[in-house]
Formats: C-alpha cells, structure tokens, sequence
C-alpha cells in the first residue's frame, strides 16, 4: 500500500521573467510525497509544474484533481499505473515519485556518471525578453560566466528592435564563438513568418522554436519546409498523448527538431516516446526544463544524463528562483553539474 500527499510551493522569481506571453513573478508548484507503508522512513518526492497559459492541465481545478488522485491512490481505489492524459504535470509528478522511492528515495533516480558527479551536462544560457540594453547585458553577464549557447526569446520587442540586437550580437561574438538559439513562443503570424525567418537568417542563427502558435500543422510544416532557420517544436507537442497522433505531428510538419519537457509532456515515459518516433524520422531533439524547482529539474537532468547525446539541453533554469529548495545541483561554466557531496535541504516544505 501506498500513501500519497502533496505540497503546495509557490515558486518565486529573483527577477521578473519576460516571455511573449507577459511577464512572470511567480509559479505554483506541486511536490507529491509517495511513501510505501512497508517502509514508511522512506519517501519519493516528485514535482507538479504549472505555467500559466502553457501547461495543459486545467488550472482551474488542479488542485482538487491532485487531491482526488492521492486519496485514490491512497485508498487503493487506483494503482499508481493509472494515466492522467489530461493532467501531465500530475503524471510527470507521480512517475519521478515512484522513481525516487524506487531507487531508494535518496533523490537518485537515474544512476550514472552524472550523479557520481564525474560528467556534467552541456546547457544553454537562457537570455529573457528585455529592453534591447537589458538583453545585452544578460549576454555579456551569460558569456562572462562560461556560456557558449545561448537561447533568446524574441517576440515580445518591436522586430527592428530584434533585429538591432542580434546584429549587436554578431558584430561582437562571432558565429564561432556563440551558438544563438531563439525561441518565439508562437508569437508570430503565419503570413509574417517567413519574412521575420529571411531576415533572421542573415545572423546565423541555430534553430527557431515554435514560431507561430500550435495547433496549425499544416502552416508549420509550410513555414518548416521553406524556412531558411532550422525549425523546433515546442508547444505543439503538449497536449498530444497518443502514440499515433504523436507520429502524424511529426510526419506532417517535419520539423528539424523536436524539444521536449517531459513536466508539459506527461513524464518521462511519454518524452522518451517521442524521442523514438523523431529519430525514426530523423528528427534531432533536446531536452528542457519548464520552469521547475530543484526537484523536477533533478528529475529530468538525471534522466537525460542516461540518454547519450552530445547535443547542448536547456536545462539552465534553477537560478532563477529566490526560494528553490537546496540541492546537489550546480551550474558550472556552461554546464549543469550533481555534486553528491553536497545534501538536499527540504525543510521549507514542511512535511
């Protein structure tokens, strides 16, 4: 028998966060405790995520459906096999927490190099919308600190004002020096998408994520098939659960890449789910974090660790919060690195 709780953490931004969609102060998270009743010491803990106007899961009702499932599962009316497709966060958050109890409930939950502290991961620094001297300066202040990718929203700022910028950038930090990945979050029309992509392209650019909003395949795999840029989907993966529907996205747009946050997605299992059918395709992927604590980044950087790629993750993100929970986790240079020396510290959790 298992007995499952939560916690609710309101997470706090250091720094107000721009996307395309506003501004960020705040996020709710989620930590779901598993023990089993054999072995109650123990517990596995695993995180729930929301991003307002991104995440799947109804907000509105979150909470009383995370309420119902622990007192489900508690009583044994469902195992913890059951599937939520309509709630990934809450799927992502019982699947690391079975993991973590699985393995000992010692917050490794996927053995390897990495959490010997012997191999860090390769991240990309992630640069937040800005006045056009603000997104500068946290360029200079990500080079300053190791970084040689970096990841821009775009969007958000008048176009010329972009375009300024990445010209500032170039001039200074040529393409050898700096890999610029940008990411539009669906901000563009479809009609000006190609226009904005043509003259994009002239400051070497990787990739573009998802630049104009999902649920319209057909234009994307237009705007994929003439776009100078090579394209990455990102919100257009959340939200799909099954297999087939997963493989015809693919196989319609035909993206140059996938990106896949498995707290948006429905877990681990379900990330490792379209990694198999894009490189059946040969579509190219990286993993990133959406905004979690210390918790489900840990989660997703062991679990990435494990996957053998050389290409650079997004898994930057656990600086930006004032009251993230004390963790093994560092970043280094332009890498995320576990040093098992130092402890975990959930005492602000309260449980």
């Amino acid at each position: 028998m298992y007995q499952v709780s939560y916690i609710k953490y309101p997470m706090k931004f250091i720094k107000p966060a721009g996307t395309s969609r506003g501004v960020l102060t705040k996020k709710d998270s989620y930590f779901i405790i598993l023990r089993d009743m054999d072995a109650p010491g123990k517990f596995g803990i695993g995180e729930c995520s929301l991003i307002p106007e991104l995440s799947f899961d109804n907000v509105e009702i979150f909470e009383a459906q995370l309420k119902r499932v622990c007192r489900q599962i508690t009583s044994g009316e469902v195992g913890l096999d059951v599937e939520f497709p309509d709630f990934p966060a809450i799927q992502f958050g019982l699947e690391t927490a079975l993991t973590d109890l699985q393995n000992g409930g010692n917050r490794i939950l996927f053995p390897s190099d990495f959490t010997m502290g012997k191999k860090g991961i390769l991240i990309n620094g992630l640069i937040w919308m800005d006045s056009k001297q603000g997104m500068l300066k946290q360029i200079e202040g990500k080079l300053a600190a190791g970084f040689t990718i970096l990841k821009m929203k775009v969007g958000a700022l008048n176009f010329k004002d972009e375009l300024e910028l990445l010209q500032m950038i170039r001039e200074k930090w040529k393409e050898q020096k700096l890999e610029i990945r940008l990411d539009a979050n669906g901000a563009w029309k479809r009609e000006e998408a190609i226009e904005k992509l043509n003259l994009i392209s002239a400051y070497r650019i990787h990739s573009i994520e998802q630049p104009i909003r999902p649920g319209f395949p057909e234009d994307m795999a237009e705007i994929c098939e003439t776009s100078p840029i090579p394209v990455a989907l990102d919100e257009e993966l959340i939200g799909i659960s099954s297999r087939d529907k997963k493989e015809e996205i693919l196989a319609t747009i035909k993206p140059a890449y996938i990106i896949l946050k498995p707290s948006l997605l429905g877990g681990i299992s379900a990330s490792e789910t379209w990694i198999q059918l894009a490189e059946k395709l040969g579509i190219g992927w990286w993993v990133t974090s959406a905004l979690e604590s210390n918790i489900g980044l840990n989660a997703i950087a062991q679990w990435t660790a494990t996957l053998n790629t050389t290409q650079p993750q997004g898994l930057g993100t656990g600086s930006l919060f004032a009251n993230n929970l004390p963790s093994p986790l560092t970043v280094t240079g332009s890498r995320l690195i576990y040093r098992p020396e130092k402890s975990w510290n959930l005492s602000s959790l309260k449980f």
